[in-house]
């Protein structure tokens, strides 16, 4: 990837365009953290880049974003910009084309992000990023409270960053963030759950939910900071009351309100386990410091996985039943399955006969 993108670099050179990669991939090649987007800046204007990759697609020519596929590697090419004025604490409505660097690197967000890198392989550290990244903080380029009034997206991105990188925030950007908590309030809820889902994926989370606690986020985010970390983002989403807020997907809701489900019950006996699976259950036992181990050997010595590992069929129960096929059908395979499950009965063909014909 990143020798495709100097490759990507030179070419746009070749045409007498300045050319660079910027943000998280020189950041995190600097540190020598694993980076799998390369988001490249130039003077090339998007109608100049599409006439040097015809395959390249514009985004958008008012934010001057290009979108292109380069030895089946996808980058995102934008022309430097000046951005003029914001729209709704978030979007620049704006902007100038420019034909410096420096002046481009001076409308992002964070200092650790304005480190580029040349097609040479240079590093090119205008505004001090490498003393940033080595002093593991994150600060505003500029203007902090100016910065996050702006793009109040910046104030979860600044949390985001620093529970990643496990970097500290800037205490004037701390102030601007509290200062300006309440715009928040404005940005959708699809953006917050993106960040979050970031934060709470972290190996490094508590230290994320300590800085939303700090910032006083909690409440403008409709979450609680005092809850039990899990492998799994869903298992920490299951213990905040935002099914109805944040939007989620039918699979997330699902397993989420089995997780809740699930909690509500008294032990992870053999029912529950069967019930919701080892998945939903193994997240339950984090939340309720039961022991995975154990959670995995009662799963693994279950008699049944689903219905369809009774040892009976529906045509041998109306045979020994001497009825026809019928919708009682079902309600005896729930009988099998709880007697089974709860070990009062063995899955065998032999035992589930005589149990049914002691019920005639």
């Amino acid at each position: 990837m990143y020798n495709t993108a100097l490759e990507l670099l030179n070419k746009l050179n070749e045409y007498d365009f300045k050319a660079y990669i910027v943000g998280g991939f020189p950041r995190d090649l600097y540190i020598n953290k694993l980076s799998t987007d390369v988001d490249i800046c130039t003077n090339a204007t998007p109608k100049e880049i599409k006439e040097i990759f015809k395959d390249s697609k514009i985004n958008s020519e008012q934010y001057g974003s290009v979108s292109l596929i380069y030895n089946n590697i996808r980058f995102e090419i934008t022309t430097f910009r000046k951005e003029k004025k914001y729209e709704n604490n978030r979007y620049p409505v704006k902007i100038k084309y420019i034909d410096n660097l420096i002046d481009d690197l001076l409308r992002r967000d964070f200092t650790i992000n304005t480190l580029c890198i040349d097609n040479n392989g240079e590093y090119i550290d205008l505004l001090n990023a490498k003393k940033d990244i080595y002093n593991k903080i994150i600060k505003c380029v500029g203007d902090a409270n100016k910065k996050i009034k702006e793009d109040i997206l910046r104030s979860l991105r600044a949390i985001r960053f620093a529970t990643i990188l496990d970097f500290k925030i800037d205490e004037k950007l701390k102030k601007a963030i509290k200062k300006n908590k309440n715009l928040l309030k404005k940005l959708s809820y699809y953006r917050k759950k993106e960040e979050l889902e970031k934060i709470f994926s972290s190996p490094n989370c508590k230290y994320g939910l300590e800085l939303i606690k700090e910032l006083e986020l909690e409440n403008i985010l409709n979450i609680k900071t005092d809850i039990v970390i899990t492998t799994s983002s869903l298992g920490m989403w299951a213990q905040l009351d935002v099914l109805d807020i944040y939007p989620f997907t039918k699979n997330e809701k699902e397993t989420i309100n089995n997780i809740k489900l699930a909690l509500k019950e008294k032990d992870l006996n053999n029912n529950v386990l069967y019930k919701y699976g080892l998945y939903v259950c193994t997240l339950v036992g984090e939340i309720k410091n039961i022991d995975r181990v154990e959670i995995v050997k009662k799963y693994n010595n279950l008699p049944i996985y689903s219905i369809k590992d009774i040892d009976i069929k529906a045509d041998q129960i109306c045979e020994i039943l001497n009825k026809e096929k019928g919708h009682f059908i079902r309600e005896i395979y729930k009988d099998l399955e709880n007697k089974i499950l709860s070990n009062k009965l063995k899955n065998n063909y032999n035992a589930i006969k005589n149990y049914l014909e002691h019920q005639i």
